[in-house]
């Protein structure tokens, strides 16, 4: 039977734990975390990414963190802590549980950039456009 998205992301909800901002600091504090956003370009460009964070849209994030993918990141490591976070949470719980099934055990699913912004998490800002 067909599963719907909202049966999809309720199933990524369940195998990816959902963490705060202060948490998620908490994490990036120790130096391993790799933190990966994975909204669309146009949307990185027009509000900035978590400071430090990697940016591989939804769509690539399979063949990004796959080592014997010929598109694999280096960041990527299955022995390394994931925080995932887009523009609402969907995106990232769906992303998390690709990685989950691609062997990444530490996974977690930070939520909505906004919520990040909002807590007063440090942020690389936007490119200004003609630069």
């Amino acid at each position: 039977m067909p599963l719907t998205v909202k049966e999809l992301i309720d199933a990524a909800n369940a195998a990816v734990p959902r963490i705060t901002p202060a948490v998620a600091r908490e994490l990036m504090a120790g130096g391993r975390a790799l933190v990966v956003d994975v909204r669309d370009a146009p949307e990185v460009e027009k509000t900035g990414k978590i400071a430090g964070a990697v940016h591989v849209s939804r769509g690539m994030l399979e063949f990004r963190a796959d080592p014997a993918s010929p598109y694999h990141d280096v960041h990527f490591a299955k022995d390394r802590p994931v925080i995932l976070y887009c523009a609402s949470g969907g995106r990232a719980a769906l992303a998390g549980k690709s990685l989950k099934d691609l062997g990444y055990h530490e996974v977690y699913n930070l939520g909505a950039f906004k919520e990040w912004a909002e807590s007063g998490g440090a942020i690389d800002t936007p490119i200004e456009s003609g630069m």
